[in-house]
């Protein structure tokens, strides 16, 4: 037995040093490099690839069948002559024995100058397609053969088959490059400076891992650093791939930051699994300069429509600073403060093509909002918005108050200059009309954006300021596609009024049209005027209908082309520092041939109702049926407002009742003879005036005064000849002195 063992050992001891005199043989006598012909014969025949090995092949054999490829270009079959890729070193190794039981147990594997090109030329086919589509898969199918198909017969070997198995010392990556290049669009993408390092790659056990690059693309011209850090976990057989304690940090750059730079990092537990088809982000904490989040993501259809839905918080940040720092400057705003804070909490709902906040609370400045925002459609750059608000200061975000121009200021000057020679008392010469235009002509409307707007808009506030008007129960709503933008609805309250309106507005042809429906219910009108930083020359509370439409894109555009009608009731208002009652004394005081006791000191005219109709024709609005009431008066007028000058044209009549009251001053006593008499009036000037610019027209107050004398006459011929002469002289007589 003793025998047996050692001629046992010997014989052992033997076949190992025929194993690695036959390796040292293969290694030192078998040379790759005689056969790179070969290699690349089977690389095109079995994988579709064009492999161009221009440096030399290193390898071993055992107890490690190492490999070493240099200088190594990649091509597909169909483009040979545009390599994809090419490597400058691959070293791996792999342990022989494990090989036999489905285990792939390898060193380190190390990629050096990995240049990776990936193209799509005019017609839109990638320089890579062919690949792994084998000689044999391109020839010709066989005729059908009337001999039945012979099953495959099952083997020991394939029903014991397992799955592959990874034991993988570590991978480096040194030195890489990724660059795609799209020919129709023009689009560039490039990763470079990859490096790439990795722990012990074992299925099921945890890989540390390192990523560096930076990225670059052309349109637009952006470039960013990143360094990826994390513990890889992978299952093959359950398709289930986790990334623990993921850590993403970097930087970018770029056209679309004008210069500036973002600092961006993000943390969380990723998992894939592929075989439930979902996918979850979280414990996700992120940064972008200032901005601070938290929430978590969590993905399902992967392999067919991806959805995506989740949580997000944004702490207060200076959304102001935040835009300046990444150059996206916002516009000047009356509040230079404005945008100061901005903070949010919604919950994400997303696809490849949507994206949309729901359940969103944001609270921005003063304005904290509710409901949902988005856009449902990438390509459309369709924006929905459905939003409820506690307060919002619109003023706040609007342009500065500009200087007036030049139109502007002339128009002012003039104006000025009418109201220093013009007083309440009406005693001055009537004012000329305005001449200066009032409106600009700057460009108002951006008419390319809105063309190419797709929105749907819900709004509703309790308090709104706009223009400094305190709007409440704001309720609005709007939509635009296809170049046409509606206000379906607007309403609100206004000083314990209503306002209504709706509008539309259509810029799909060169000059835009606008159409306009107003309502106004009770609400003060010297409130509105304030608001608009006019002069306050009427009070009362207005009620308005009002159908406008107009085109063009500027203030003066609309002004000059505005047409339509308006009806409007003003109740128990005041015309301010209009004295009518006093303009009738002293029209009453001429004809009595009396002087006034003494001048009169500024007074209103208060008045229990002021109607009439507008129609607007080019700017300019009619008004043949205006009527005011006015205790003991009742006043009848028509004329125009030229809206273009912000100027009025107006003959009034002012009708005394009767002696109701006592007038202002014993010379304008009214008898019996001035009762039903329409005084005539003429205002012309400024509108901003308002019955200021009121004086009698003497014209026809003389044509008055001689038709009174008349009446006189007649009653004096009648006192004194009575019957003593015959009908028909007495009527001759009165016919001739009315001559």
């Amino acid at each position: 037995m003793k025998a047996l063992g050692k001629i046992l050992g010997l014989v052992i001891l033997g076949l190992l040093l025929l194993l690695v005199a036959l390796g040292f043989a293969l290694t030192h006598l078998f040379d790759p490099n005689d056969y790179k012909d070969e290699i690349r014969e089977l690389a095109r025949d079995k994988a579709g690839l064009e492999l161009n090995i221009a440096g030399d092949i290193g390898w071993s054999l055992f107890p490690w069948l190492g490999l070493e490829l240099h200088e190594t270009t990649l091509a597909s079959v169909e483009t040979p002559d545009q390599p994809f890729a090419d490597l400058r070193m691959l070293g791996l190794s792999v342990r022989v024995m494990p090989l036999l039981r489905r285990e792939v147990q390898m060193s380190d594997i190390t990629v050096n100058g990995l240049n990776l090109m990936l193209a799509r030329d005019e017609q839109g086919r990638g320089n890579w397609e062919g690949i792994g589509r084998s000689a044999v898969a391109n020839e010709p199918e066989q005729a059908p053969s009337n001999e039945p198909a012979e099953a495959p017969a099952e083997t020991a070997e394939t029903s014991d088959a397992r799955p592959l198995r990874l034991d993988i010392d570590s991978l480096t990556v040194t030195d890489a490059r990724v660059a795609y290049h799209d020919a129709r669009t023009g689009q560039q993408l490039s990763a470079e400076g990859i490096e790439l390092t990795t722990g012990a790659i074992r299925e099921g056990s945890p890989i540390p891992l390192k990523l560096n690059a930076f990225f670059g693309s052309n349109k637009p011209v952006m470039r960013a650093r990143t360094e990826l850090q994390g513990t890889l976990r992978f299952d093959n057989r359950l398709q289930r791939y986790q990334l623990e304690d993921m850590r993403l940090s970097g930087e970018a750059s770029g056209e679309p930051l004008q210069g500036k730079t973002l600092n961006f990092s993000a943390q969380g537990q990723l998992l894939a699994d592929l075989a439930a088809d979902v996918a979850e982000w979280t414990s996700l904490k992120f940064t972008a300069n200032q901005v601070r989040g938290l929430g978590e993501l969590k993905a399902r259809d992967l392999q067919d429509q991806l959805k995506v839905a989740g949580t997000l918080s944004i702490a207060a940040f200076n959304l102001r600073e935040f835009l300046e720092g990444i150059g996206q400057p916002l516009p000047a705003m009356a509040d230079g403060t404005a945008l100061s804070k901005a903070e949010l909490v919604t919950r994400v709902a997303a696809t490849p093509t949507s994206l949309m906040l729901e359940e969103m609370d944001l609270q921005l400045d003063d304005s904290r909002f509710t409901g949902q925002a988005g856009i449902s459609d990438f390509a459309r750059q369709a924006v929905r918005l459905d939003l409820k608000g506690d307060r919002l200061n619109l003023d706040r975000y609007l342009p500065p108050t500009a200087p007036d121009d030049s139109a502007g200021a002339a128009r002012r000057s003039e104006v000025e200059a009418t109201e220093a020679v013009v007083v309440g008392s009406g005693t001055t010469p009537l004012p000329d009309k305005p001449t200066q235009h009032a409106w600009s002509e700057s460009r108002v409307l951006p008419i390319d954006t809105l063309r190419r707007l797709d929105t749907r808009l819900n709004l509703s506030v309790a308090n709104l300021t706009a223009k400094k008007l305190p709007l409440e129960n704001v309720t609005l709503s709007a939509r635009s596609a296809g170049g046409q933008l509606t206000l379906e609805t607007l309403r609100a309250d206004l000083y314990n009024g209503r306002v209504e309106g709706s509008a539309k507005l259509d810029v799909r042809q060169a000059l835009p049209q606008l159409n306009l429906q107003s309502r106004l219910v009770h609400v003060p009108v010297e409130r509105l005027l304030q608001s608009l930083d006019e002069k306050v020359t009427v009070k009362g509370l207005v009620n308005l209908d009002g159908d406008f439409r107009t085109q063009g894109n500027s203030q003066k555009d609309w002004i000059d082309n505005l047409n339509g009608k308006a009806g409007f009731i003003i109740d128990n208002g005041v015309l301010v520092d209009a004295n009518l009652e006093q303009q009738v004394c002293r029209a009453i005081a001429t004809l009595n041939r009396k002087a006034l006791s003494g001048e009169p000191r500024g007074k209103d005219t208060p008045f229990r109702e002021l109607r009439g109709n507008l129609v607007v024709s080019n700017g300019v609005a009619s008004n043949r049926d205006l009527k005011a009431s006015i205790p003991g008066l009742t006043v009848n007028g028509e004329g125009d407002i030229d809206l273009r000058v912000l100027g009025m044209d107006y003959r009034v009549g002012i009708l005394v009742e009767g002696d109701k009251g006592a007038m202002p001053d014993p010379a304008c006593e009214v008898n019996e003879r001035y009762v039903g008499i329409e005084w005539p009036l003429r205002c012309r000037g400024p509108l901003e005036l308002g019955a200021k610019a009121c004086r009698f027209d003497n014209d026809r107050l003389g044509k008055i005064a001689a038709r009174l004398a008349g009446e006189k006459l007649n009653q004096t011929i009648e006192e004194k000849l009575g019957d003593k002469v015959s009908p028909e002289l007495k009527d001759a007589l009165k016919g001739l002195f009315n001559r």
